[in-house]
C-alpha cells in the first residue's frame, strides 16, 4: 500500500473490501428472508428430466451462524489489522515490525554464542574451527549469491579467496566493506582519451602492463594516453585501494579480460555495488564473517 501515488487508489481498495463484505451479509440475510412453500413430500415443485424433484433443504442453521461469524470477523480484523487501503490498522502491526521481532529475539538468542569471540583478535577466530563453521554458514546466506559458495566470485563478483583486494585485505578493510558496502566507479573516459583509434591502443598499453599477449607498437601509441588513467591506478598501474582503483598489473580481470572488454570498459565506464551488512547482521556476526573472509585467503591454519 505504499506504493500508492493518491488517495483513489487506497479508497478504492478499501472499498471494494468493504463491499465485498456487506454484499456477503446482504445476501444471507436476503436469503434467510426468502420462504420456499413445499409439497406435502417436501418437494418445491421443480421437476427435472420427468422424475427428478427438488427437495425443500435449507442450510443448517449452525452454518446460517458460521456465515455470520465469519463476516463479524472479517470487520474485527479490518479495524484491528491493516487491509483497507493505507489505513493502517488499531494495533499497528507490520510485517517489517514482526519480521525485527523475529530477528531481535534470534540474536538475542545467538548472542552467548558470538559473545566469546568479542575480545579475539581476527587472526585468533579464523584460526577458531567453532567460528570458522559459523562463518560458513553466514557466508552461505549472506554472500554466496554473489561470490559463490567457493568464495571464488565470477565476472563482475570479486574472488575472495586470492590476496587481491580492491579496498584493502586487512581484517578493519574488510570489516569496514561488509559493514558498509562498497561502490565502485569507473567513469567513462574516450573523451579523456581521445579518438577511438587512441582508446584501442590504450587498451592494448594496458594489456602489456600485466604481460598478456597485446600489439606492441599499439600499446606504445597508447602510453601516453594513460596519464587519463594515472589519477585512480596511478602511473605504474598498481592501482589505489582508497579509491577502490584495480591493480592493472596483475593478472586478475574483474569484468574481462582483452581488448574489446578493456575498451568498452573505457568507452563506458562501468558501477559496481556492494550492498552494506549492518542493517542484516550484528556487528558479532560481522565480526565473525570478516575473519571468516580474511582467512579464506590467508589460511591461518594452513601455517599451524
Amino acid at each position: 500500500m505504499s506504493d500508492f501515488t493518491s488517495n483513489f487508489w487506497s479508497i478504492y481498495v478499501a472499498g471494494i473490501t468493504l463491499a465485498g463484505i456487506i454484499a456477503c451479509a446482504l445476501l444471507l440475510w436476503l436469503t434467510s428472508r426468502k420462504k420456499i412453500e413445499s409439497a406435502a413430500d417436501n418437494t418445491t415443485g421443480h421437476v427435472w428430466d420427468v422424475d427428478l424433484r427438488e427437495m425443500n433443504n435449507p442450510m443448517p442453521r449452525w452454518w446460517m451462524w458460521l456465515f455470520v461469524i465469519t463476516i463479524v470477523f472479517a470487520f474485527a480484523y479490518l479495524a484491528a489489522y491493516p487491509g483497507l487501503g493505507t489505513f493502517k490498522g488499531q494495533l499497528g502491526w507490520t510485517q517489517v515490525g514482526e519480521y525485527q521481532a523475529e530477528v531481535d529475539k534470534a540474536n538475542a538468542e545467538l548472542q552467548p554464542l558470538y559473545a566469546r569471540f568479542d575480545s579475539m583478535k581476527t587472526e585468533d577466530i579464523a584460526a577458531d574451527q567453532a567460528a570458522m563453521a559459523i562463518g560458513e554458514r553466514l557466508f552461505m546466506n549472506n554472500c554466496a549469491q554473489c561470490h559463490g559458495s567457493d568464495a571464488r566470485g565470477s565476472k563482475s563478483f570479486p574472488n575472495l579467496s586470492d590476496k587481491d583486494w580492491l579496498h584493502g585485505g586487512t581484517p578493519d578493510d574488510i570489516r569496514k566493506t561488509i559493514h558498509d558496502g562498497r561502490v565502485g566507479v569507473m567513469p567513462p573516459m574516450a573523451a579523456a582519451v581521445g579518438s577511438p583509434d587512441d582508446v584501442r591502443n590504450l587498451a592494448q598499453y594496458v594489456l602489456s602492463l600485466s604481460g598478456s599477449p597485446h600489439d606492441s607498437l599499439k600499446a606504445s601509441l597508447g602510453k601516453a594516453k594513460f596519464t587519463a588513467c594515472a589519477a585512480c591506478h596511478g602511473m605504474d598501474g598498481k592501482g589505489m585501494t582508497a579509491m577502490g582503483a584495480p591493480n592493472l598489473t596483475d593478472d586478475i580481470w574483474l569484468h574481462g579480460w582483452g581488448e574489446a572488454a578493456i575498451v568498452a570498459m573505457i568507452n563506458d565506464g562501468k558501477t559496481n555495488q556492494m550492498p552494506a551488512q549492518a542493517g542484516k547482521l550484528t556487528d558479532q556476526q560481522i565480526n565473525v564473517l570478516t575473519a571468516y573472509v580474511w582467512g579464506m585467503s590467508n589460511k591461518p591454519g594452513a601455517a599451524k
